[in-house]
């Protein structure tokens, strides 16, 4: 097994201390946009997406997290041709997916990175069982369908469908992230120099119920909010949100050093680009740490305020 290298030891960038960055993976880490959902074809993403990581963990504490959205839907599909049992539930599906990606990613790490410790951590993310969202189903989950077969899998299966684009996919309510249940356990991993993969696909929705006791709750938290409230708890320095586009854009126009105030006098797609500002904004507002979101080859670019855009207090 590899030795462990506590925290602060690594080298540093530029002369500067290493810093904790939280880096979001967005879905295109593991699957593109028309590609099957094979083992293989996320296996080869996975190491795409590590590459970049590697270049980031040589000089800075990291946590990782993680977008699952086609994965839960696959695993919905998957259990619903098994007629004997009922379909699991949105959380315990979240659960498996964070568990199934977070295999891929930390068996990739683990050998590229020679001497890093690696652990991924099932993580269960507070929501508030009143939250509205709950009334209006939003997010995003599962594979493209045509109109027909949307609209057909809808009425047999109870979803709710809307477009994305020229396709239609499956969409679940979104509640906003409250509290992390295992930030404690992630912090005390870190602080002894442990990469920590965990919070994949916004974590695993849990509500507090009137007895104290936690409970799954059918629903999904958003991946960037969640990354955006990890990064907080940790007191983190910086939060990379990694997408397949090279920068945030306005107008056509590619936005590079840019302020939180600045960023929210606009509007952005609330299905792409919107939640990934907002998250960035709420870190910068937060914090006065810096956020960064761009092309995930781009990652120790964006760091260091060359590529990307930027996101400042």
């Amino acid at each position: 097994m590899p030795e462990r290298v506590p925290r602060g030891t690594m080298a540093a960038m530029n002369g500067e201390p290493n810093r904790l960055v939280v880096v979001a993976l967005g879905g295109n880490a593991l699957l593109r946009r028309g590609e099957q959902l094979d083992v293989d074809v996320q296996r080869a993403n996975v190491e795409t997406a590590v590459e970049a990581i590697a270049a980031l963990a040589r000089d800075h504490d990291l946590v990782v997290t993680h977008g699952n959205g086609p994965q839960v839907g696959l695993l919905a599909l998957q259990g619903e041709a098994y007629a004997p049992t009922a379909p699991y539930p949105l959380d315990v599906l979240g659960a498996e997916s964070e568990g199934m990606i977070g295999y891929l990613l930390d068996q990739e790490l683990t050998n590229r990175l020679n001497g890093r410790q690696v652990a991924t951590l099932l993580t269960q993310v507070i929501v508030d069982a009143g939250d509205p969202a709950f009334a209006r189903p939003d997010k995003f989950i599962g594979p493209v369908y045509d109109d027909a077969l949307a609209h057909r899998l809808a009425q047999e299966r109870g979803w709710a469908v809307k477009s994305d684009g020229r396709h239609w996919r499956r969409v679940v309510p979104s509640p906003e992230p409250v509290a992390i249940v295992e930030l404690s356990t992630i912090r005390l991993l870190v602080d002894t120099g442990v990469l920590v993969v965990c919070a994949g696909g916004g974590g695993i929705p849990v509500a507090v119920g009137r007895d104290g006791r936690l409970r799954g709750v059918e629903a999904v938290v958003d991946k960037d909010r969640a990354a955006a409230l990890l990064a907080e708890g940790l007191g983190a320095q910086a939060l990379l949100l990694l997408t397949d586009v090279p920068a945030v854009e306005l107008d056509g126009r590619p936005l590079a050093d840019v302020t939180a105030a600045e960023l929210r006098t606009h509007a952005f797609a609330p299905g792409s680009m919107g939640p990934k500002v907002d998250a960035a904004c709420r870190f910068v507002e937060r914090t006065n740490g810096f956020a960064g979101i761009g092309r995930l080859a781009d990652a120790a670019a964006i760091l260091r305020g060359e590529r990307g855009t930027r996101v400042r207090p």
